[in-house]
């Protein structure tokens, strides 16, 4: 059951959204502590609905959070009535990303650096969001209001906020105007890449943000969908001069579908399921490149191209460079790129 490294053996979780899921824990004492020493020693901890106390950017204290432990390592029951059921979704969704980004782009954690960041789950009293904290280098989930969203673990969800981390330690776009669209776009995209990395049959990949957490009382089936960014109601399907005075969840829509086009391209698709219909500005056909040079693409332009003020016309420039470094200027990876972006109005 132990092995050399006193790593537990045997272990799986209950969790909401993907069944039952294999974890890595930590043996400590006669106890099963919720940390995977194989990725940093993430871990996830019990906020207990408390919330922190913060005032503009800076918080005075943190709510504290108690290491999530076992005594048979065998977590969660699959229900919320169990707290360690959202917290398996949590973990899960921290080794999802954690091996995306280490077996797909050869990145070593979040940071680059091998160390692990830390999930808090029940945050705060019926709290409707998540968010990534770069100063304490962790993930936060409320448990949602149940009539509009639930826990807030799906696993789209935690590559995303994982994924804020990884542009605050690389071009670290500012979260406002068009560079915030971007920062939320890039997170929107490799939550997406990491939920088709992890090929979870009770979760499998698709284009809609967060389809796991919402409810009925939500009024639509995700919180937002890259294909076609507006049917969220509020989302920018092309680039205008007034994008970057929208909220930086709604300027966001226009690298979405950008990065939708550049994977799958326009025109009416199923994919898992999931039917997709997606428009071009001036009426275009996109022929997609598929997911993988997406992600190729879009890391090596946020790691190397992409600065804190980068624009969409930078945006543009930052994916044609990453493109042309990855399979040449001539290439037809590079020609789609500019395609995807002029079929966004992006020029």
């Amino acid at each position: 059951w132990i092995n050399a490294a006193g790593v537990a053996l045997h272990r799986d979780g209950k969790s909401l959204y993907g069944g039952t899921l294999a974890l890595e824990t930590t043996l400590s004492g006669a106890t099963y502590q919720l940390k995977d020493p194989t990725r940093g020693n993430t871990y996830t901890g019990d906020a207990g609905n408390k919330s922190d106390v913060c005032s503009g950017v800076a918080c005075s204290s943190r709510a504290p959070v108690t290491l999530f432990t076992d005594d048979d390592n065998h977590w969660g029951t699959g229900t919320t009535a169990d707290r360690s059921t959202a917290a398996v979704d949590a973990q899960y969704g921290s080794d999802m990303a954690w091996d995306y980004y280490k077996n797909v782009h050869g990145r070593n954690g979040i940071g680059n650096d091998g160390k692990g960041s830390y999930n808090r789950v029940h945050y705060g009293n019926n709290y409707v969001n998540a968010f990534w904290d770069d100063s304490c280098f962790c993930m936060t989930y409320g448990d949602g209001n149940a009539t509009q969203l639930g826990p807030l673990v799906g696993l789209d969800v935690a590559g995303h906020e994982m994924s804020h981390g990884v542009t605050s330690k690389s071009a670290n776009l500012t979260y406002s105007g068009e560079s915030g669209g971007l920062n939320e776009a890039t997170s929107d995209i490799f939550g997406t890449l990491v939920e088709f990395y992890a090929e979870n049959a009770q979760d499998p990949g698709d284009y809609l943000i967060g389809e796991k957490v919402v409810r009925s009382g939500f009024g639509h089936d995700a919180l937002r969908y890259m294909d076609k960014p507006s049917r969220d109601g509020g989302s920018a399907d092309y680039w205008s001069a007034s994008v970057a005075n929208l909220n930086v969840h709604f300027s966001s829509g226009v690298a979405n579908h950008f990065a939708y086009l550049l994977a799958e391209g326009s025109g009416t698709r199923t994919i898992n399921g999931v039917t997709y219909n997606s428009p071009t500005y001036k009426g275009s056909t996109v022929t997609g490149i598929g997911r993988a040079k997406l992600g190729a693409i879009w890391y090596r332009a946020l790691t190397v191209y992409m600065t804190s003020s980068t624009n969409y016309a930078g945006a543009r420039t930052a994916t044609l460079n990453a493109a042309r470094d990855l399979y040449g200027a001539g290439s037809t990876e590079y020609d789609t790129v500019a395609a995807a972006w002029s079929a966004v109005n992006v020029n």
